[in-house]
């Protein structure tokens, strides 16, 4: 079974799975949140899809460790997504995640244009790989 990674924001979802073995993660898309509630659907359709055994949803804290608003929101998403599923939903540390994408895709001389349609899948890549890495030290 596979692990799903999830990049929670405003407007869009960035949506990674794993490989079989639980090893690599890998980018898949983005979740465009249009309509109330409607973002839970088009998930639970991509974890069938994946044949996902869990989620993990990246949790924005503040560089101190606390959480804010943003995490308080993530948290309310991930209690909301567990219950639609029927599935475990783990919280990840997503600290500097996006800012990571982002100098990513700047080093690899991607255009502004095409940064904005990637940037979410490859944070959501990022926090599913770090948590599969601290997964394989265990």
């Amino acid at each position: 079974m596979r692990i799903m990674g999830l990049d929670y924001g405003d407007r869009n979802i960035g949506v990674a799975v794993s490989d079989a073995f639980g090893w690599t993660a890998q980018g898949t898309g983005v979740v465009h949140r249009k309509r109330e509630g409607g973002e839970f659907d088009e998930i639970a359709a991509l974890a069938k899809e994946h044949e996902v055994s869990e989620v993990v949803v990246g949790l924005p804290k503040n560089m101190n460790g606390t959480i804010g608003p943003r995490g308080e929101i993530c948290i309310a998403f991930a209690e909301e997504l567990q219950q639609k599923l029927n599935l475990p939903v783990h919280l990840w540390d997503e600290r500097l995640t996006t800012v990571s994408a982002e100098r990513t895709l700047l080093e690899a001389d991607v255009s502004r244009k095409k940064r904005k349609q990637v940037v979410d899948k490859l944070a959501a890549t990022l926090i599913l790989q770090n948590y599969l890495d601290s997964k394989a030290k265990r």
